[in-house]
């Protein structure tokens, strides 16, 4: 009788504590994601480049700010350059009166400008570098990220010098000509005035002799 008492008491505590391990089987369990890697906790925001101002003169500088590249990297920056009469996303090339497209090829100045260098960011991702163009034309802007590889790109439009009006000098052939037509015409008008004059007096005397 103890025997069977004893055994019938282990059934029962065996019995209780595998309720609570088989309830907890139960429960649904959390699934992990595809690809067995756990999500990021952010999704870092795309790399930026901007040129300020967008349209200058040739001979001014800008400025490029990058963000949201890597940390303490070295960004590579490269120029490339366009005609200006080359057509932009959403607009239309510059064009003559009769409708064909005004070809402007890009001018180069002595010195030129680096067509790539090299900028290093903050502990945030930042940089601001200041450039000089040497060319007109559209210039594009491309930073690349060494250890991120995060890519941004930006546009610049370079406008040429406006040239002043072009004046002839003056010299002394030049003031002497229209001196001498001036003073032939002053001498042709006094010849004619004194001939007037003369007929004048002539037509004059002679009625008074007729009569």
């Amino acid at each position: 009788m103890r025997l069977s008492r004893i055994i019938m008491a282990l059934t029962v505590g065996l019995a209780v504590v595998a309720v609570p391990t088989a309830a907890g089987a139960a429960q649904p369990q959390p699934q992990p994601p595809a690809g067995g890697q756990p999500p990021p906790d952010y999704v870092p925001a795309p790399a930026s480049l901007t040129v300020s101002p967008t349209t200058i003169v040739i001979g001014e500088s800008v400025v490029l700010r990058g963000s949201n590249f890597g940390p303490n990297e070295i960004v590579d920056i490269t120029v490339s350059v366009a005609p200006l009469a080359a057509p932009i996303p959403g607009q239309a090339p510059a064009r003559r009166s009769d409708g064909s497209a005004v070809a402007m090829t890009a001018v180069a100045y002595p010195h030129p400008a680096p067509r790539s260098f090299t900028a290093r960011t903050d502990a945030l991702g930042r940089f601001t570098k200041r450039y000089r163009p040497s060319d007109v034309g559209r210039l594009t802007f491309t930073a690349v990220g060494r250890e991120s590889d995060r890519t941004a790109s930006a546009t610049l439009t370079v406008l040429p010098k406006k040239r002043p009006p072009h004046h002839l000098p003056v010299t002394g052939d030049s003031l002497g000509t229209p001196l001498k037509v001036g003073g032939g015409l002053v001498g042709a008008g006094m010849v004619l005035m004194v001939g007037s004059v003369l007929w004048r007096r002539r037509n004059r005397f002679g009625a008074g002799s007729a009569s």
